[in-house]
């Protein structure tokens, strides 16, 4: 037997947390063999870890660090849990707890918002301590949502007194006139991810009454200008379809006790022909001031079907062989 051959056990309090932490048919054994390679072995109310010391230590950690959020009420999902078992990889255990603990809010339907990636931790920990943050990051990576869900917190404990979402319609301004109904109708559509997510945060019935009553307001960003918002949550979404003059614009209405949230990717920029996205300048002209914060979110970030991190990883590198030719 090698010298630094380990066994170590993990005990369970109940059969109830063997599903939750081993999964379906014991899905996440396989998944962390695949991993580590340690050999676990499944007896009763206790799992047996054979292998190298450090890889032992590695999954013994893993274990222990899971078995703690479930003790404490954690419904843990398979998502999660490759997600702790990359962070065990990387030597980050001890974060697994700080990142899966962290809750922002409880949906009117009782669901947990919290983030979900060590990403999206740095994020909403900017969100909390920053006035102005941008999110920059691909689609999937929850910059919007977590912002959304930030300010709906905000506005339920009267830190703030109203909400303000915003996005640029790139397309509504070029074509406008073609659309049919009046002006609400013709934007409505390209507000419709922040009205769907409003409704997931907070129940369509409190959405509703808060729009009526003025406190939440959801409008194309040329409906800011001339505008100082006092008291309030700001969130600009797709900033990456602002032009130089609208990124200024919306910066310069923030007034006494309001936050500013900006979100967008600047790898989807659908201004048109000779217009420079206003997030791509605004990085270069802010990013040194310390009290505004710069969040970069990556594939590693995204949440959505498993699909779309290697779909956002497979154009990322089929541009970085593009640079590489014409380089």
């Amino acid at each position: 037997m090698p010298q630094d051959y380990l066994e170590r056990k993990v005990f369970l309090k109940n059969m109830d947390e063997v599903l939750p932490l081993l999964g379906q048919f014991d899905e996440h054994l396989s998944v962390i063999e695949e991993s580590f390679p340690v050999k676990i072995i499944p007896r009763g109310d206790e799992l047996s870890l054979q292998g190298e010391k450090e890889d032992v230590e590695h999954v013994y950690q893993l274990f222990q660090e899971l078995l703690s959020l479930i003790r404490a009420g954690h419904i843990l999902t398979t998502a999660e849990f490759i997600y702790a078992l990359k962070l065990a990889r990387t030597g980050k255990t001890g974060e697994i707890q700080k990142l899966f603990s962290d809750h922002l809010l409880i949906t009117e339907r009782g669901k947990k918002i919290r983030p979900k990636t060590m990403g999206q931790k740095k994020y909403v920990e900017a969100l909390r301590r920053y006035d102005i943050v941008f999110g920059i990051g691909p689609a999937g990576t929850g910059k919007t949502y977590l912002a959304m869900a930030m300010a709906v917190f905000a506005l339920k404990n009267k830190i703030v007194q109203r909400l303000v979402l915003t996005r640029p319609a790139v397309e509504a301004g070029e074509h406008l006139g073609f659309l049919p109904g009046d002006l609400h109708d013709k934007v409505d559509p390209y507000l419709r991810p922040l009205y769907d997510a409003l409704y997931d945060l907070m129940g369509v019935e409190t959405f509703l009454k808060n729009r009526e009553k003025g406190i939440i307001e959801v409008a194309p960003l040329a409906y800011m200008r001339g505008r100082t918002l006092d008291d309030s949550f700001i969130i600009l979404d797709e900033a990456q379809n602002t032009t130089s003059e609208q990124m200024k614009m919306f910066l310069t209405r923030m007034g006494f006790g309001s936050k500013a949230v900006i979100t967008g990717d600047i790898t989807q920029v659908d201004l048109p022909r000779g217009k420079y996205s206003g997030l791509i300048e605004v990085m270069n002209i802010l990013g040194k001031i310390p009290d505004i914060a710069f969040i970069h979110l990556s594939d590693q970030d995204v949440v959505r079907h498993n699909l779309v991190q290697k779909i956002i990883q497979a154009y990322e590198n089929q541009g970085a062989r593009e640079n590489d030719k014409q380089e």
